[in-house]
This record gives C-alpha cells, structure tokens and sequence, in this order.
C-alpha cells in the first residue's frame, strides 16, 4: 500500500511524503532561522518536533542538530542518522499515526504554512566546485568555439573537469541577480571593452550537497561515494559569457562566474531519489580504476527552463533536460575531487555543470540555444540572444513517480541592473 500523509497534498505537488526534502526558513516572528521539511503546502517545523521529543532513535535522540540554524550538524552525521530521521518523519507524517495528526495544538506549532515562510540558505557553504559533466553541453561548447573538429579535448573522457567557485555568492531562489561589470573581447586594436556584461546567461544544474567530509589526505572511494551525499539541489550558475571568454585563457573562468549562483531551497535526499535511479551513459573509453564504479547510476530528474521577459506577465519553456544525460555521474564527481587528498566537508556544494541532452530544445544555457548569438530565441512575441535586465529565469526539476511527484520546487532569479 502506497504511503499516505493525513496532510492534504495535492497530485501535482512536488512535496509528498515520499520526498520531505529539508530547508531552512523565517518566519515574521523569528529572526533566527529553523529547519524544516517541506510536506504538501506546509513546512515542518523540525525544532518543534526535536522538542517534543520524536526524535527517540538511537543517534538523534538528545541532538540538537534540528535546533541549529544551519542544516551542517545533521549532514556531519551520515547517512544512518539521515535514515533515522527520514523514518521517524514518515511514520509522524504518515495517515495512520495520531502524534502530531490527532493533537492540533501540537499541529499548529509544528505546521507553517509555506506562505508565511522565507526561506534562506540551508547550510553553510564552505566551499563550492562547479563540474563540467555534461558531453552535449561540452561539444556544442567546443564546436563553438575551436570549431567541429575535435570539439572535445581528449581528457574530458578521463575525468571530470571542473573549477574551484566562489562560495559568498551562491544566494538562495528569488534573491535578485545584478548584472556584473567586467572586461571583454578588444574589437581589433582597442583597449578592451569595460562595462556591463553584454552576454548574460544562465546555466541549467543541479548541486550536490556534501554530507560527512574526509580527512585532508584522503579519499573517498567511488563506491562509498553516495554515502558522502546528502542529497542534491537546482542551481543556476549564472554566467557571463564575454567576461568569461576574455578571462578564461589560461587559468578558466573567474569573474565570469562568481557573481551569483542561485540554488533551490529545498535540499531532496538521495534516499527520496533511489526509486528514480537509472544507468548512467557508457563511457568510452572505460574510466580508470579509481573512477570505475560497481553500479553506475544517475537519476531520472525531469528539468526544465522558462524565461518570462521583462514587462511581460508570462513566461516561456526554453529548455527541457534531464539529469540522466549526465555523463560523469555524481558519484564520481565526488571522488575525483578526493583523489588529491582534498577535504570535502559538510555543505559543500558541488556543481554538475550545465546539463545539457542531444535535441535542440534541451540545450541548458542561452550560449547554446542561440549559438553565442548567432540567432534570437523566440519568447511571447520578443526575442533573446542574451538576459536583459528584468528577466526572470525559473528553474524547475521533477520525477513522476507511481501517483506522486519527488520535485525540487522552483529555482528563480531575476536580472537587475548593475549598481552605482
């Protein structure tokens, strides 16, 4: 029999309980931010319910890792505590338990609507790499810019590449996004342009959130890898795509990036994806010993891309990918970036990388859809090479499981223009 909450949640929500993806929130009369889980409409209180002492397993019992503000104290304790928490917030969930459904006083401390919530950041982040993962996404973007004949450089099928980000300015959903300023491309003999960024973009991925870390000069092995993840996260990693193509030679990118990252605020957990797991590409040639995983496996995550223009009440689909179409899965991507001996820690945030997949209408940056603005995307009766300012971009990502949904929420930011 299918799990069922005595919540209403509505058959298009992306917040049953099969998913309780965790985040963190204010609410009018706090300042101080509370952790909680996302069930139809309502946010779960999680302090509430550590107060009243629901937590009763073994390794939460007396933690006070859900009266922190932060989700990092919970991700430091692995994945058996996750799965004692997951269990304990079913069964208090669940259509069957009276606990918290048949005690309303109980029920209206512990239940906010999502209405009169803000959400914020859900960890700390102390560090954040961004991947390059996606094989689509890296030849369009090697076929722009060397040209079709070997778009691809030769190490790109032996590890998955990536660069060290910039932290401070990953910002949550809704947070607004002020057009950078920076150098660009000299027309002939000029000095080089300086001025906003002409060639704003977004780049569709999704985050992996980092659980217990490893000790610096150790590894993680790639088959214990998801015991290192809590769960994983929408994210844009805005871009700008003139500052980036003058900065990039020789180091990669730096002020083209780090200007505002946007992640969705709701964290969903690898236990909640397991059922929408799925084989991951063959990769050719074979991975080498370190990277080779016993089950290679990604997750069939539906996402999609709007723009609504600026001045405009409605917004257009540009892009519908999927996270299956990653060619370095997140496992590996994980314990690559260990084989150094790097520490990861808990709430780092590792990017996927635009995701990318092979038909036209699922490229997952404007740099693709328009061919680095070569021709315009049709919106509602306007086009677009790039972002103007007043543009909003809305991501949203689901699985479409048996009679319910495992989303993410939505993932939004709006372009605004630089400041004095």
């Amino acid at each position: 029999m299918a799990l069922k909450s005595f919540i209403h949640v509505h058959p298009d929500s992306h917040f049953p309980i099969q998913n309780l993806p965790y985040g963190a929130f204010k609410t009018h009369s706090t300042t101080l931010p509370r952790l909680g889980v996302a069930i139809g409409d309502y946010v779960l209180d999680l302090s509430e319910i550590a107060k009243s002492g629901q937590f009763n397993s073994p390794l939460l019992a007396g933690s006070d890792c859900f009266l922190q503000p932060t989700l990092n104290k919970f991700l430091a304790m692995g994945r058996p505590a996750w799965k004692e928490a997951r269990d304990t917030l079913q069964k208090l969930l669940s259509s069957t338990e009276p606990a918290l459904r048949d005690n309303m006083e109980f029920r209206q401390k512990a239940l906010v609507p999502m209405s009169e919530v803000e959400m914020v950041l859900p960890m700390e982040i102390g560090d954040y790499t961004d991947f390059f993962s996606s094989m689509h996404h890296a030849k369009n973007c090697g076929t722009i810019f060397v040209g079709p004949k070997n778009p691809i450089a030769p190490n790109w099928f032996r590890l998955p590449i990536a660069y060290h980000g910039r932290a401070s300015s990953v910002v949550i959903s809704g947070t607004d996004i002020i057009r950078p300023r920076g150098q660009g491309h000299p027309t002939g003999n000029s000095t080089p342009y300086f001025g906003p960024s002409l060639k704003l973009d977004f780049e569709l991925e999704m985050g992996t959130v980092v659980g217990p870390g490893n000790e610096l000069g150790k590894t993680i092995d790639v088959n214990e890898a998801a015991d290192h993840i809590f769960g994983v996260v929408l994210m844009n990693d805005w871009s700008a795509r003139d500052i980036q193509a003058w900065e990039y030679v020789p180091l990669g990118p730096f002020l083209g990036k780090s200007f505002g990252t946007t992640i969705s605020p709701w964290i969903v957990t690898l236990d909640a994806l397991q059922p929408f797991a799925c084989d991951a590409p063959k990769q050719d040639p074979p991975p080498l010993p370190y990277l080779a995983e016993k089950t290679s496996k990604n997750y069939d995550i539906a996402l999609e891309v709007q723009i609504k223009p600026s001045g405009q009440k409605d917004s257009s689909v540009v892009t519908r990918s999927n996270l299956k179409n990653l060619y370095w899965t997140l496992t590996q991507q994980l314990a690559h970036h260990t084989i150094n001996g790097c520490n990861l820690r808990p709430g780092d945030l590792l990017g996927t990388g635009t995701i990318s997949g092979p038909e036209p209408d699922s490229l997952g940056c404007l740099l693709e859809l328009t061919w680095n603005g070569q021709k315009a995307l049709s919106l509602n009766g306007t086009t677009r090479k790039f972002l103007e300012d007043g543009d909003e971009v809305i991501f949203t990502g689901c699985c479409k499981g048996d009679g319910y949904n495992v989303g993410f929420g939505t993932c939004t930011g709006k372009v605004v223009p630089p400041r004095d």
